[in-house]
């Protein structure tokens, strides 16, 4: 049991006592924020800190006499580790034999009891499918229970850093166009407001950026919108001289981020008062109801049209102002990687064993040093041995392995830049491998080279490209527990959609049809507990091939430039072209990042590294 557990039991029965009082027969603690993040600040690491998982997707249910925890196949290992001792049982979503969470509350919840949530983090569409169930089920739904806070007595403060402008020439639209385009959205769907809650979505509009997520750069707030009048609300703290001035330019009415829930409320028409709106059967309000609040919902559910956030797709397909600037920080992040895996294989061919932790400072450091850079895009992964089966493992001052002279390492790494996100995975070799290693090593390396290759015609989702990247895994009966493929954003999040690549049908999740200008993640693997785990992953742009009496073709372009480590690539696994495509990938990495690598014996081991095999 490691330390944090050992007050996981207590602070579970704390929970119990307050459910006990307010008489809660089942309480949920999503991992979220009021905003849907992937990723929130410490503030709102409420499930964190009740169940001491510290995965970035999982949801804990408590009741009188049983705990669980759902997470996905990304954090099955990890989430066994950190939550024996803790009482708390595993459920791993997508297994067999796995219950869903909606099918355990139906299963769970009965006659008479109340099942709670704090409704600002869960969104509307789960809120109303977990109201269903609960009043299917003849019990009382409560969606103001925020127990947690009387537990977290030392609870962080909510961060309310400043806010960054972003200049036009960097985004490449002006926020009157963006606005504009929003705003006829609004018109063909007849609405009178906009609520828009995803800040990612929020940042993007009104080209600014924040500080107030680790390693994804947005600012706490929301967006109610009409077609004469923006308002932005946000914490006080976050507004500059410089913010100010530009919200001024733009006509954006800037207020309190806590005053959102009330001012909605005065917005939202009362049945037969018209005086503040349009006739009250006219009202609509446009809001995504995967990406709104509960809470939110429940003010604005009588005059609610449930739309797909516009925003979502415009901020996912660039203009080529910003992709001349995604491509040029690809180059320089590239280059650093390079210098980084370099470093390895040297201190590695010297006898030197350094451990997973400080290379990656290392790397974060090298990083830093790239111009423009603002932070990491999220914490760097860095995986030696067994570790690396774990896919989001990371390594702690405290806790950390040594990397040694055998075997393979593997680093996930990014940062956020003035120009761009980046995301990039290499395993390399640091001594012996097996030939099962290699094996696997060169699977994922044909996966990733294959999808990358792909010509395919407007209309495809990446559900029509994913076993391009998985079938050669397949036809040997190995899989990756995740998708392909995800979106990268611009100077935001580093998983965003709506675009991704998955061969999974989901019945409740839109699949979205791949456009020019659209980057997109290419990182299968294999993942072998308790042995080894193998990513190789590049960024691709999605670009147009041609036009023809057949349709529009379109294909993929490398943003990413980094070395696949030819030791450990065995050509019995590929065929002529998948050699052909490493050849001319490596081609086109050398030419990309020597001319960026001045130190002679750097630049001599990326011309052996990019030979030809």
């Amino acid at each position: 049991m490691n330390e944090l557990s050992n007050n996981i039991p207590s602070r579970i029965d704390r929970l119990r006592e307050l459910m006990e009082h307010e008489g809660i027969t089942m309480y949920m603690i999503p991992d979220s924020d009021p905003h849907d993040s992937e990723n929130v600040g410490d503030y709102f690491k409420c499930r964190e800190y009740i169940s001491g998982f510290t995965g970035s997707n999982g949801t804990l249910i408590v009741m009188r006499d049983m705990a669980g925890l759902w997470t996905d196949g990304r954090y099955f290992i990890q989430a066994e580790r950190e939550l024996e001792g803790s009482g708390i049982t595993l459920f791993k979503m997508g297994e067999p034999d796995t219950p869903t969470i909606r099918e355990f509350i139906r299963s769970n919840i009965h006659d008479g009891d109340v099942f709670a949530v704090d409704g600002r983090l869960i969104t509307a569409k789960a809120g109303r499918e977990y109201s269903s169930i609960v009043s299917d089920n003849h019990a009382v739904i409560r969606a103001d229970a925020d127990l947690v806070s009387d537990i977290w007595t030392d609870r962080p403060l909510m961060s309310a850093r400043s806010v960054i402008v972003i200049d036009d020439g960097l985004a490449g639209e002006s926020v009157p166009d963006k606005i504009g385009r929003v705003r006829d959205k609004m018109r063909e769907n007849r609405a009178s407001a906009y609520v828009l809650s995803r800040l990612d979505d929020i940042m993007w509009l009104l080209n600014i950026r924040g500080r107030d997520i680790e390693c994804t750069p947005v600012a706490m707030s929301y967006v109610y919108m009409t077609l004469d009048e923006t308002c932005l609300f946000l914490q006080d703290a976050a507004v500059t001289p410089e913010a100010k001035a530009h919200f001024d330019r733009n006509d954006i009415n800037v207020l309190p981020y806590e005053s959102f829930p009330e001012y909605l409320k005065k917005r939202m028409p009362i049945d037969g008062d018209d005086e503040n709106t349009e006739n009250t059967a006219q009202f609509k309000v446009m809001a995504d109801l995967k990406a709104t609040n509960y809470s939110v919902y429940d003010i604005i559910k009588k005059y609610v049209v449930d739309i797909t956030n516009p925003t979502e797709e415009m901020e996912a397909v660039r203009n080529e102002a910003q992709m001349k600037h995604i491509r040029e920080v690809y180059i320089r992040d590239s280059a650093v990687l390079t210098r980084f895996l370099y470093y390895v294989k040297k201190a590695m061919s010297r006898g030197e064993t350094p451990d997973e932790y400080s290379i990656a400072m290392k790397l974060d450091e090298m990083r830093s040093q790239i111009p423009g850079f603002m932070e990491l895009s999220f914490p760097t992964i860095s995986a030696y041995g067994a570790n690396a089966a774990m896919m989001h493992y990371e390594a702690t001052e405290d806790s950390h392995s040594r990397l040694e002279p055998e075997g393979m390492y593997l680093v996930d790494s990014g940062g956020q830049y003035l120009g761009g996100t980046t995301d990039v995975t290499r395993t390399i070799a640091v001594g012996p491998v097996t030939e099962e290693m290699k094996r696997d090593f060169t699977l994922v390396a044909v996966g990733m080279l294959r999808l990358a290759d792909a010509v395919f015609l407007e209309g495809c989702t990446g559900r029509n490209l994913d076993i391009l990247a998985r079938g050669e895994l397949w036809k040997r009966g190995v899989d990756y527990k995740c998708g392909t493929g995800h979106g990268v954003g611009y100077m935001l999040g580093v998983h965003t959609g709506p675009q991704g690549i998955r061969y999974r049908y989901a019945a409740d999740r839109a699949e979205t049809v791949l456009k020019t200008g659209m980057t997109v993640s290419d990182e299968p693997g294999v993942y072998i507990e308790g042995r080894y785990g193998i990513r190789t992953e590049n960024i691709l742009e999605i670009r147009d091939v041609c036009v023809n009496s057949d349709g529009h073709f379109m294909g993929f372009a490398h943003l990413t430039y980094v070395p696949i480590d030819r030791d450990l690539i065995d050509t019995r696994y590929m065929e002529p072209h998948d050699i052909e495509l490493l050849n001319t990938y490596h081609a086109a990495v050398r030419s990309n990042i020597l001319p960026l690598i001045e130190d002679e014996n750097e630049r001599e081991w990326l011309i052996r590294a990019t030979e030809a095999v």
